[in-house]
């Protein structure tokens, strides 16, 4: 055969002489896209620019504005950095370096940890190897072969991941002298890897077990020009600037101390405060929507977590203590004794949804290595609830939840993208009970009208599960709401409902939080807003200035008038300039401060000043209460 035809997006057929590549069927179409091309897909699959194309072939040509263009650079420019750092540093092995969503990272097993100037020794190579127009070509070996090959380099760590993989034949990378284990695609050449920067520096154990060795991960990030580097690097100042562990010292509102335990947050006042708002936010908003507020013990008998499967499936994340001889587990989760409290009595299906609401309180032993602040505790509140429900009631109740999230969200300003999370390897209950719950989570999403991903193999051991991703300001997802649809605990501990027909009937179980772990939510909040809460949410809203000592008397009487109205409001009578004492309240991110001078004294008035320097109206502290009422009210 001396020509081929190839099938293009839009429906096409181009014709090609036999041993074209896609890179050949890019230049036949224009030199301009021949040079914008990085890569390509066949019948659907991503495959690199040179990859010979078959008659009959559906192909679409990549470029740098494509979807899938982004990872292909970032891990592209992996490989670029394991270059570098082999070329540094020739005793490093190298590991594993894939892309993720905010850049790449690859992990070496190093002598000595890596400093902030190795890093900048490895950027620079990366550029001078980047300069260098190095060829990106793929080979193809036996499994023997690779492993051979990798012996004789001493790359250990690649010498396993093959031996683990159990195939017949494994594909290579090299550029210049480098060669990496790799399944592709790639860019054609190293002079494509255009912006980059290295981002930090960071330990992680091999394979993620404690067991084995602690390597140097090193974190990097990319994009198809310098212009989107710029601006993501520009975000990531902000990030730093907005860090709720930093905004959560100055703002006095939590800590961490090693004598209490790693994981552990001690609330200060401030703080405290903040989460009582929430909580009682959430309390109002779950009542309304027709739940009961209940509550469950911190610890219950082992032999309840054996039932459930939590013991098999989710023991290494809980603690265990032995009371009077007795086996106790310290709840990870609220559910169990939210079944309890159903099992309490005969239930009919007039009876039913019944909505069990707790903020409850859960420990989860995490490792060390992934606390993160607020984002990632071992011990945490969640705003969790469980739905027991007929069959028939399964759809509208897990729409109930979809719309509950949305309007919440809305209230904080959040956009959200949600997955469905299937069927994990590690799981319990049946086949049928598995693709009925899914099928009803899937139904919701769909008729939902927001667009949805599949997230395969991520659910709960128990049951399929929709994941709700925020949005923040900086435009940063984070996992926080979720619904869980539950065939199997029912059927575990015989929950039963009698029916119309006086039969008895097994409900279905619906687990949901909608801020997910107070701390999470509130480590998020503090980032999104960068500290400078709503007035509704912020632990102190106003703040009573002075200018002199003259106006003290006059400021303490509006100051006790606002605190027994409910405003959440601190003084500064100190014998400072005012110019000091707003800067301070400023840096505090108090919402308004309030200036009490000769003339408001005269007048029996209070001159609020917003905490971005706009000056209000001077007002009564009467009108200023009503003010902070309406805020309240409409969640400003």
């Amino acid at each position: 055969m001396n020509e081929i035809k190839v099938t293009l997006p839009d429906g096409s057929q181009r014709p090609l002489p036999a041993g074209s590549s896609i890179f050949d069927l890019a230049a036949s179409i224009g030199a301009g896209l021949a040079k914008a091309a990085i890569a390509g897909k066949i019948d659907g699959n991503l495959v690199d620019l040179n990859t010979k194309l078959a008659d009959g072939a559906k192909v679409e040509i990549i470029t740098e504005k494509s979807p899938e263009a982004l990872e292909i650079i970032r891990h592209s420019t992996s490989h670029l950095m394991a270059q570098a750092v082999k070329a540094l540093f020739p005793q490093a092995k190298v590991t594993i370096g894939p892309a993720i969503e905010t850049g790449f990272y690859y992990d070496f097993d190093v002598d000595h940890p890596f400093t902030p100037e190795d890093l900048e020794k490895i950027e620079a190579k990366m550029r001078e190897l980047a300069k260098a127009d190095l060829k990106i070509e793929r080979s193809e070996l036996t499994s023997a072969q690779a492993i051979e090959l990798f012996k004789k380099m001493g790359e250990d760590y690649k010498v396993e991941l093959i031996e683990d993989l159990g195939a017949d034949r494994v594909s290579l990378y090299t550029q210049g002298d480098f060669a990496d284990l790799c399944r592709g695609p790639h860019l054609p050449k190293t002079s494509f890897c255009k912006a980059f920067k290295l981002t930090s520096i960071a330990g992680a154990y091999w394979r993620g077990d404690e067991k084995r060795p602690m390597l140097q991960r090193v974190y990097g990030t990319a994009f198809a020009d310098k212009k989107e580097l710029d601006a993501y690097l520009e975000r990531i100042e902000e990030a730093k600037k907005r860090d709720h562990r930093k905004l959560g010292k100055e703002l006095d509102l939590f800590s961490f101390n090693d004598e209490v335990g790693a994981g552990l947050v001690i609330w200060h006042p401030k703080g405290a405060m903040l989460r009582t708002i929430l909580e009682d936010f959430e309390r109002k908003e779950h009542l309304k929507r027709g739940y009961d507020i209940v509550l469950g013990p911190q610890i219950l008998k082992t032999e309840l977590w054996q039932r459930s499967g939590h013991y098999e499936n989710y023991r290494e994340n809980m603690y265990f203590t032995t009371v009077d001889e007795q086996g106790y587990g310290v709840k990870p989760m609220n559910c169990l004794a939210h079944m309890m409290i159903y099992r309490s009595q005969l239930r009919s299906y007039r009876d039913l949804p019944l909505r069990y609401f707790e903020l409850g309180t859960v420990h989860r032993h995490e490792r060390a290595g992934v606390l993160h602040g607020l984002l990632r505790v071992r011990g945490f509140t969640q705003d969790d609830a469980h739905i027991l429900c007929t069959p028939d009631q399964l759809d509208a109740e897990i729409k109930g939840v979809i719309q509950f999230v949305t309007e919440v969200m809305g209230i904080f300003g959040f956009e959200f993208e949600m997955e469905l999370s299937t069927r994990p390897e590690k799981s319990i209950g049946s086949d049928d009970a598995w693709e009925l719950a899914t099928a009803a989570l899937l139904n919701a999403l769909k008729d939902s009208g927001r667009p949805y991903e599949i997230n395969e193999g991520d659910g709960a051991f128990y049951g399929p599960k929709i994941d709700i991703k925020l949005r923040d300001a900086l435009d940063r997802r984070w996992q926080c709401a979720t619904i869980q649809c539950d065939f199997t605990l029912p059927e575990r501990f015989d929950l039963t409902y009698v029916d119309a027909d006086g039969e008895k009937k097994r409900p279905v179980m619906v687990h949901r939080v909608i801020l997910g772990a107070i701390e999470r939510f509130i480590g998020v909040l503090i980032e999104h807003f960068a500290g400078n809460f709503p007035t509704w949410l912020a632990p102190v809203q106003a703040t009573v200035l002075t200018v002199t000592d003259n106006q003290i008397p006059y400021a303490q009487a509006a100051f006790d008038k606002l605190r027994a109205a409910g405003v959440r409001v601190q003084k500064d009578f100190r014998n400072e300039k005012l110019g000091f004492k707003i800067r301070e309240a400023q840096l505090q991110k108090i919402p308004y401060m309030l200036v009490v001078g000769d003339k408001e004294v005269e007048g029996g008035l209070l001159a609020p000043r917003f905490r971005d320097g706009k000056n209000l109206d001077a007002m009564t502290p009467e009108q200023f209460i009503a003010f902070i009422e309406n805020e309240v009210k409409t969640y400003k």
